[in-house]
């Protein structure tokens, strides 16, 4: 049978509107409408125009009904500034990104969920502190954050999105934590959108869309607090810091010298003039819109082991994304720059049995 919802959640990936779906199938609009609404069952004919027009295998659209992520339940970084188009082609990639990873986790046992629930915390400098005190890792900088928050069962996965709207967005589904970064910022704002989001599954868990006009705040003040924990900042900078003293700081923590600086001044370490001087020094060397000298953006362990895995039984991506009924380009985007520094071999074969699940 067809699955409209399917059909729903392809053209949503793609931005199309009904219309121009209809346009590019050879399709009446009222068509999609009514196959979307689940009022008709197309014929094959169609079926097939319309798998043409997404760029999507025949085979998707009869697949049962896909995980949906709720955008009441998703924190979007930018929600405000999103188009409709923006939000529900990341919200579809969220449902993507749920049925990639419940296929890994046929196959393989992932870390359990080791994150506090502190909806009750409300100072983000604290929550900070109790988590880097759960997780044991003191005030030292985190290396490979993402490989962290995979360590402690976040589910991390990729957004192929060209748009600075669409950043980052996290949600728990089934206990499990999920986090999704987009590739368009530096890797170190985009290290910075991981915290941030990181702060929303510990601090507002069950806020979604609906939490508090100060969530992003805290948010943010979290992520800075965690990639730059106080002691270890102070212990580092006298007051008064120089750009050379940021520079050099930000290899360190691994982070933008625009959120190096801001820190500083939320530290006491910089004035409200020495940091409105800063700010214009370092936006007058380009550090405003990129990160000259940036660091390598992070990768996913889990992922790594994962393929590597898959490729000694002759299982590659494409193999995958036949097996899941996607487009190659939609498996690419979920994992792309988490496995950048993996090359697939050539080889096809029959994915893993079901039964044959193996530690990641």
């Amino acid at each position: 049978m067809f699955n409209q919802l399917r059909l729903s959640l392809a053209r949503k990936r793609r931005r199309m509107t009904a219309k121009a779906l209809a346009e590019a199938a050879g399709v009446a609009p009222l068509t999609i409408t009514r196959l979307e609404k689940g009022e008709n069952q197309p014929d094959e004919e169609t079926v097939q125009a319309l798998a043409k027009a997404l760029d999507y295998p025949v085979e998707f659209f009869s697949q049962d009904d896909p995980e949906t992520v709720d955008v009441d339940a998703a924190s979007f970084r930018s929600l405000s500034k999103m188009s409709a188009k923006e939000r529900d082609a990341a919200i579809a990639a969220g449902a993507l990104g749920l049925q990639l990873s419940n296929w890994i986790e046929d196959r393989f046992d992932l870390p359990e969920a080791n994150l506090p629930d502190l909806s009750q915390e409300t100072d983000p400098e604290a929550a900070s502190r109790y988590l880097r005190h759960i997780w044991a890792i003191g005030n030292r900088p985190v290396g490979n954050l993402i490989a962290l928050l995979e360590a402690q069962g976040i589910r991390v996965l990729a957004l192929s999105e060209n748009t600075a709207s669409v950043d980052a967005f996290s949600f728990w589904r089934d206990a499990k934590p999920y986090v999704f970064l987009n590739t368009f910022k530096t890797a170190e704002r985009s290290r910075f959108d991981a915290a941030h989001e990181l702060g929303h599954l510990v601090l507002h868990r069950h806020g979604g869309r609906h939490q508090s006009k100060n969530a992003e705040r805290e948010a943010d003040h979290f992520a800075s607090a965690f990639l730059m924990p106080a002691d270890d900042v102070k212990a580092h900078f006298p007051r008064g810091a120089n750009i050379s003293l940021i520079l050099n700081g930000k290899r360190r923590w691994r982070v933008s010298a625009m959120a190096l600086a801001y820190r500083l001044r939320q530290l006491g370490k910089l004035s409200d003039w020495q940091y409105k001087n800063v700010c214009v020094e370092l936006s007058r060397r380009g550090f405003r819109k990129s990160e000259p000298g940036g660091i390598e953006r992070e990768t996913s362990s889990v992922l790594k082991k994962v393929l590597v895995h898959l490729w000694n039984d002759r299982t590659t991506k494409a193999d995958i994304a036949t097996d899941l009924g996607i487009p190659f380009d939609e498996l690419e985007g979920l994992i792309g720059f988490l496995v950048a520094n993996e090359s697939a071999p050539t080889m096809r074969s029959l994915t893993l049995a079901s039964d044959n699940k193996s530690e990641a």
